[in-house]
């Protein structure tokens, strides 16, 4: 049997012990917190970041087994008011089947916006120009949008990563400078979507990508130069999967290359065709302006159609996740006046 003296000794072991253990625990999780702290700096340095300190970003709420969908209203008469339109407006059908809407968020939630420019071919001259029209961009688009800017030529250039503020956005743009190189537009428009758009609110805060581009990648027939990487067929398979709207915006510049017999008319009948189609995958239109000088016109349009821009989410009467491609319509209820554009379907994984 222990004396009280012994159990008192055996005591005040177990707690010095029990102290030691307390301390080396508390040193080892400093360091391993220091350690974790280090790489995510050393990752974030590495890797764009679309949400500066500061930012504010209003989401929407969405639930991830929703099948979500940025429609665009467009009025075909250009003239006419469409006004706000109420969840009940809308009628969604998946394969042919009516679906239940369940959430609704109105033309007023803010975008993230990322407006891709083109500075090969005839406007690498004319920079001037550009940095005034995306200037103009930025002071277009409604205070709660927040904004990226990427050039390329023949790689993507990261001008400012997605932000809310404009003075920091327009300084940005100053500083562009002069590019060489040809066009790998492909390249350029799959970095954006796997890079910059923001990955942690994409499902929930809508995001389109403003392209202004003539289209002609040097990976076109009959184009000189190695062009893309990616192919055009892997780009539309990758805004298939995609939440955000890609809006091109074509850029006449076929008459000066041509001219200068840089680029054969064949090669841009080819990409008017392709920009037509990445604006129909992912529900949207192309714009189109004629010279740099009307840019100015067509930004303002692209953000006026984005504020008729209604987020609609359902989830499949069809619950299975077999893989199968599902065609997607929206339609306005006795607007005759009014048309949706949606994504056309998704596959079901």
């Amino acid at each position: 049997m222990l004396t009280k003296k012994a159990k008192g000794r055996g005591q005040k072991v177990k707690g010095k012990t029990a102290f030691l253990l307390k301390v080396f625990s508390l040193t080892c999780s400093f360091y391993l917190l220091s350690f974790a702290l280090n790489v995510r700096a050393q990752n974030n340095d590495a890797q764009p970041q679309p949400t500066p300190p500061g930012d504010v970003v209003e989401t929407l709420h969405v639930d991830t087994d929703l099948v979500n969908l940025n429609v665009s209203v467009i009025s075909r008469n250009s003239s006419a008011e469409t006004g706000a339109l109420r969840q009940e407006d809308f009628t969604v059908y998946e394969n042919g089947q009516p679906q239940e809407i369940s959430f609704f968020a109105s033309a007023e939630a803010p975008f993230d916006l990322v407006l891709l420019l083109d500075l090969s071919g005839s406007t690498e001259n004319k920079l001037s120009l550009v940095k005034k029209s995306a200037r103009r961009f930025v002071e277009a688009s409604r205070p709660g949008d927040r904004i990226a800017i990427v050039t390329f030529t023949d790689v993507p250039v990261l001008v400012s990563r997605l932000t809310t503020d404009r003075d920091a956005l327009k300084k940005r743009i100053s500083k562009i400078e002069r590019p060489r190189g040809g066009t790998n537009f492909w390249d350029a428009l799959d970095y954006v979507l796997r890079a910059v758009v923001d990955r942690e609110t994409q499902h929930v805060r809508r995001t389109a990508i403003i392209a202004m581009t003539d289209g002609v990648d040097n990976a076109l027939p009959d184009v000189p130069g190695a062009g893309s990487g990616t192919s055009f067929d892997e780009l539309l398979k990758t805004i298939r999967n995609s939440d955000a709207i890609v809006l091109p915006v074509y850029l006449d510049t076929e008459r000066e290359m041509v001219k200068q017999h840089r680029v054969l008319p064949s090669a841009y009948a080819l990409a008017r065709q392709q920009l037509a189609q990445l604006a129909e995958e992912s529900g949207s239109l192309l714009y189109q302006a004629r010279r740099l000088e009307d840019l100015k016109r067509v930004y303002e349009q692209v953000i006026h159609n984005l504020g008729m821009v209604y987020s609609i989410g359902y989830r499949p009467t069809n619950s299975q996740r077999d893989g199968t491609w599902r065609d997607v319509a929206v339609s306005i209820k006795q607007r005759p006046e009014l048309q949706a554009r949606a994504k056309r379907g998704y596959f079901a994984r």
